[in-house]
């Protein structure tokens, strides 16, 4: 199983360095016949007062006076032989270190949200079938329709509207008070302004997997190995502990990790209406004024991120299902 399963992330790896060539292609192609000018979007509010000459100096310095496969050229070879993923024309800054100053604050948000979801999730869902009929499923059935026709930017919005603006319990936004410099900011400072975002992506796919993990649960009810342990005089809780919890648990951890770029791509929505400091609300901005080089590497580090939660997944089906498991010791 051990040399198999290392087989496997070893072809994974090199389908993966293949995807990640062909994102920064694509990236690179999209940027070029975008109708924005990156110098214009570079320039700013300045851009009316600058001279020709000074407009001039701008595309050479960030090397726009080079055909686009030369600049591919030299931006692939300066990341791939001296890690040198270049400067962020928004930031004025190393791409490297703005994506990872904004990837921890990302990360710690689509972390929570994500295992929040995912405990939720699969909680609702195994309560529903337990309660199949009656009003509480029919409550977690209609709140699951609602939430999987709701983009989680207007669930945002609805979120600030009560929780900030009519009862003022909550920060509307931000990853920490603006009010405060960085060193006298508490946990608790952030835990706050992180609540509502963390509410607003939670809810994003949840409805899906619940309803999946309900559908499952119910099937596996009527089972004939569930049937027989319930004539044996077992009891209903018993019998999804020993009998039917692997088998809708092995559903609900693919249907996770697959809905993690779901979570990304909700990511952005909420850190643009809660204004939080992460790396979506940065892609946003890259693609918005041409910045390129920033754009392609949340592009791959978000490729990455998404590609290696497949990964998992495949892995611990692997380990859960014990039919699987024998596939790979034969």
């Amino acid at each position: 199983m051990a040399f198999n399963m290392v087989k496997y992330v070893a072809c994974a790896a090199l389908r993966g360095v293949v995807l990640l060539f062909f994102i920064s292609v694509v990236v690179f192609a999209l940027v070029n016949i975008s109708p924005i000018d990156p110098v214009s979007a570079y320039l700013g509010a300045h851009d009316g007062g600058v001279s020709p000459e000074q407009r001039q100096e701008v595309i050479e310095y960030w090397g726009l006076d080079k055909p686009i496969l030369e600049r591919y050229g030299i931006w692939l070879s300066s990341v791939v032989f001296r890690g040198d993923w270049g400067m962020s024309s928004i930031y004025r800054q190393p791409v490297i270190k703005v994506v990872g100053e904004l990837f921890k604050a990302s990360l710690t948000l689509m972390g929570i949200s994500w295992l929040l979801s995912g405990i939720l999730s699969f909680a609702l869902g195994v309560i529903a079938a337990v309660k199949k009929g009656t009003w509480i499923d029919k409550v977690i059935k209609a709140v699951c329709i609602a939430l999987a026709s709701t983009p989680s930017f207007w669930v945002g919005m609805v979120l600030i509207l009560v929780f900030a603006v009519w009862l003022g319990v909550l920060p509307s936004g931000l990853s920490a008070p603006a009010t405060k410099l960085a060193a006298d900011v508490t946990l608790w400072d952030r835990a706050r302004h992180l609540i509502l975002p963390v509410i607003a992506l939670s809810v994003n796919g949840m409805g899906y997997i619940v309803l999946h993990t309900r559908e499952k649960l119910i099937k596996s009810f009527e089972s004939d190995y569930s049937l027989f342990a319930k004539a044996r005089g077992e009891k209903k809780w018993s019998i999804i502990r020993r009998h039917n919890i692997r088998n809708v648990l092995l559903p609900a951890i693919t249907l996770q990790f697959a809905s993690i770029s779901e979570l990304f791509g909700g990511s952005a929505f909420v850190e643009t209406v809660f204004s939080y400091p992460g790396l979506a609300q940065a892609a946003v901005n890259a693609g918005l004024r041409s910045d390129i080089q920033l754009l392609a590497a949340i592009a791959i580090f978000a490729t990455i991120f998404i590609y290696a939660g497949n990964i998992i997944a495949d892995i611990l089906y692997v380990i859960v299902d014990p039919q699987i498991r024998e596939g790979y010791h034969a």
